[in-house]
């Protein structure tokens, strides 16, 4: 039998700004960190403030400052940092389950907490085996595991995660799904086709989850399959945030959605540039997995293109898209998506020089092994911690009514 346990740090203090108001919420400076053996970038989203950059380390490999209570900035006040502090004294619980535990952690810095202890076991015939290593009784728990690769194996560990939390008695068990595997499946196609999404929502509710937190649906309808309460998170922020750190004038910008499904995505998107104009590339798919590219609607010569998708699988639909638009006269493509699937042989395919660069976000793990020069990785963890404590003061006032 092996065993993996998962456990928090030492308890780290955590200052006020890190817990910022609504009006702030989308105010922040993206810290650039680079990666000086694979060249891929990771942003990290922090308040603005004088903080070390990245440093040097032995083998020359680039290091994020930690922070604590050496590096807060002064200018901070004291009624801040008791709001924090009055935070950590709430019955909120926050575990992390195996498939993205850095992203979990930095839900917990943000948020001022310590990730509750977990004990995760797989015997060896595979099964697997979960302890709550502390009591829940009575808390409003927050179960952090997108359902990526392997996808099976990590919504079993949810739903026996849920059920080990309602069995401990604890007051509330909301699921935050990053990633929801099986999201494309929300329809039939064709004939005696199972409907999948449907079938892990039932699943996830019957386990005893009584809410969903999820990022970027594949598609609306799939939030109508929970019949339990489901708090969509649009992830544009933190990549629009990014965007606008760059100097791309709002006159040379268009945004292109890959296909004709994405057209609602990519046209809010473009009225947060600046009301940008829009194109769409028209496909048709001959199979699973397999695009081809067959015509262009809009104009793109000598501008800017940000081709917007909510995922980036094996690559096939965001690079023929690509070489479509530098066919039609596009200056540069840049690719923004939320969750970086990145199937084989998508790293190929993204690293062959018809991206600018690819935008992504940390709510599916990217192996290093998978980096590559054009690749910027940026951090949800603020959004999600953030709307992690809204949702838990609204069910504690709720609870107050009762």
């Amino acid at each position: 039998m092996t065993s993996l346990a998962l456990s928090s740090p030492p308890a780290v203090k955590t200052p006020s700004y890190m817990s910022s108001s609504s009006s702030s919420f989308f105010s922040r400076s993206s810290i650039l960190f680079r990666n000086t053996e694979s060249r891929s970038r990771i942003c990290v989203s922090l308040p603005k403030c004088n903080l070390p950059k990245a440093l040097n380390v032995g083998n020359g490999n680039a290091r994020a400052p930690i922070i604590n209570e050496t590096t807060i900035p002064k200018f901070f006040d004291s009624s801040r940092l008791e709001k924090s502090v009055s935070r950590n004294n709430t019955k909120l619980k926050l575990f992390s389950g195996t498939a993205n535990p850095a992203l979990s952690q930095e839900i917990a810095w943000y948020m001022g907490l310590e990730l509750g202890k977990v004990s995760i076991k797989r015997f060896a015939d595979g099964e697997i085996y979960v302890q709550l290593k502390e009591s829940v009784r009575g808390c409003d728990v927050f179960l952090v595991q997108p359902t990526c690769t392997p996808t099976n194996e990590n919504l079993m560990e949810l739903l026996i995660m849920v059920d080990a939390c309602r069995r401990a008695s604890a007051k509330k068990v909301t699921a935050v799904i990053p990633y929801f595997g099986y999201a494309r499946a929300d329809r039939k196609t064709q004939g005696r086709e199972s409907i999948a999404a449907k079938l892990v929502a039932n699943l996830i509710t019957e386990a005893g989850a009584d809410r969903v937190l999820a990022c970027d649906l594949h598609s609306g309808q799939s939030m109508g399959y929970f019949d339990i309460p489901v708090d969509h998170v649009y992830c544009q922020p933190v990549i629009l945030d990014y965007l606008a750190s760059k100097s791309i004038s709002s006159e040379d910008l268009v945004v292109v959605s890959p296909d004709v499904g994405g057209v609602a995505r990519a046209r809010a998107f473009a009225k947060k540039l600046s009301d940008a104009p829009l194109a769409i590339v028209d496909k048709r798919r001959h199979g699973h997995n397999v695009a081809e590219v067959m015509n262009l609607i809009g104009d793109v010569k000598g501008k800017v293109a940000v081709m917007v998708d909510d995922m980036i699988d094996t690559a096939g639909t965001i690079v023929k898209g690509a070489a479509l638009l530098h066919e039609e006269g596009a200056r540069e493509v840049y690719a923004c998506c939320t969750h970086a699937v990145f199937s084989p042989p998508a790293i190929e395919r993204l690293s062959s020089g018809l991206l600018q660069e690819v935008i992504v976000t940390n709510t599916l793990p990217v192996a290093e092994k998978n980096y590559f020069p054009q690749l910027t990785i940026l951090s949800v963890a603020n959004l999600l911690g953030e709307t992690i404590w809204r949702v838990h003061d609204d069910s504690s006032v709720s609870s107050i009514f009762l």
